[in-house]
């Protein structure tokens, strides 16, 4: 008792050091998220494309724009609800959704569902304020938080995609192809695979590709199964990654702007490709590399591939319970393998990516990663070190994709190996700090008596 008194003493002085900036944080995001969405929407009004007010508009009157992500994000408020809530909630965003096609199909509109759990989620969020107290209040807008989040995000992340447009008339592919040659061009290798498949792992490729959030949201919900029946927020959890993939990743775009293969070397490019190569022909080297001036229409959101790095956080977040530390169960740590093997299969063989994002996108996710893992272990010289030495092997990579793509093509075999060498070498850093085995506390022998 004597040991436990002081220790929790300071626990709870810990925390409530903590309230105030956490209470900044919030204050910030609820005024920050606004004005956000505000210039958004006036750089899209101004350059004629969809705004992330109007998007979200029509979430709740209109044609939702996604049906994943809605559920996806009502799927993570869930967490933070009660079963029988849990129940309501889905059943209300249900009779929404049927609702709302029933006038959108006699309209003569489209299929398409999402406008009720976004409705719902928005309706958590207010009981919660309204009448609930305590616990489980602050579970349903933790919860809901996450969902909101997940749906701004892409609100977000739909409009960035036009500003890498703006921000970027010249690409760089011409340089990132000439790296790929140093990795045996593997957009090329598996665009064939894919054709030889056939249709049926085409379809089903295409579905993982574009289910990412589902993906995530599996992952995330059984991380938090604990959390809406006295289990407690675990410090670290999947959605914290993701996020922070989504808000750092998308600002390279504008600085490394790359349509990928099938646009500029494929059928997609239109008459702004460099011919019709991909996948059956790779483009013949040239070693005097440039910027190329593209179309007004095609996303450059290729470097770093983003889709890589969320697919390897889901993977690395279904192998351990976040709590406990034991294993996950079988189904998740195999599904988590099939969704980061088929993703990486996608990005490569529908021409979107090229290996070199690949690898730059899994560099970001393990940099990323090792900077919210165990936030309890703080700050120590490991995490210092894993992490400026993944940022400064990131911007490494970037750079020599843009100044030393030549000399990546004139010598490719020793090029591919460092360049593979060094994210395997990374990769097997951050196993050994956060998935290896824990050396066992030293024991202290009694000194003997005299």
């Amino acid at each position: 008792m004597l040991l436990d008194g002081p220790r929790s003493q300071s626990v709870g002085e810990e925390r409530r050091s903590l309230v105030p900036s956490k209470r900044i944080l919030i204050t910030g995001i609820l005024a920050g998220v606004p004005a956000l969405f505000i210039a958004l929407q006036i750089v899209a009004s101004r350059n004629g494309f969809l705004g992330p007010l109007e998007s979200l508009a029509a979430d709740f009157f209109g044609t939702p724009k996604s049906v994943t992500v809605p559920w996806a994000g009502l799927g993570l408020a869930l967490i933070g609800l009660t079963w029988q809530r849990r129940f309501y909630a889905v059943g209300i965003a249900l009779g929404i959704d049927i609702a709302y096609q029933i006038v959108r199909t006699l309209s003569g509109g489209p299929l398409a569902l999402g406008n009720g759990p976004v409705i719902v989620l928005t309706g958590i969020v207010v009981l919660a304020l309204w009448k609930w107290q305590g616990v489980e209040r602050g579970n349903a807008l933790h919860a809901a938080a996450l969902g909101i989040l997940l749906v701004f995000a892409n609100k977000v992340a739909d409009v960035w995609l036009y500003i890498t447009v703006l921000a970027g008339p010249q690409v760089l592919d011409e340089h990132v192809v000439l790296v790929d040659h140093a990795l045996a061009d593997p957009s090329w290798m598996m665009g064939q695979l894919l054709e030889f498949l056939g249709p049926v792992v085409t379809f089903v490729l295409h579905w993982v590709y574009i289910e990412l959030p589902l993906g995530a949201m599996i992952v995330a919900v059984w991380q938090l199964r604990r959390v809406a029946f006295g289990g407690g927020w675990p410090s670290h959890y999947l959605v914290r990654t993701f996020l922070t993939i989504g808000l750092i990743g998308p600002i390279v775009y504008v600085i490394f702007p790359v349509v990928g293969p099938i646009f500029a070397y494929g059928s997609e490019g239109h008459s702004f490709a460099l011919g019709d190569y991909w996948p059956d022909l790779v483009p013949p080297l040239d070693l005097t590399p440039g910027a190329i001036p593209f179309d007004k229409f095609s996303p450059r959101n290729c470097m770093p591939s983003l889709h890589t790095a969320w697919a390897l956080s889901l993977f690395l977040h279904s192998r351990r319970d976040v709590v406990t530390g034991l294993l996950a169960p079988r189904w998740l740590r195999w599904g988590g393998m099939f969704w980061l093997l088929a993703t990486i299969s996608a990005t490569l063989g529908f021409g979107y990516h090229y290996g070199a994002d690949l690898i730059a996108g899994a560099v970001l996710c393990l940099t990323i990663e090792s900077a919210l893992r165990m936030p309890e272990r703080g700050w120590d010289s490991v995490r210092v070190q894993l992490v400026a030495g993944g940022a400064a092997l990131f911007a490494a990579m970037l750079l020599s994709y843009r100044y030393l793509s030549v000399q990546y093509a004139e010598y490719p075999g020793p090029a591919g190996i460092l360049l593979v060498g060094v994210g395997v070498a990374y990769a097997y850093a951050f196993y050994r700090t956060w998935f290896g085995p824990v050396p066992a506390e030293p024991v202290l022998e009694a000194p003997a008596r005299a």
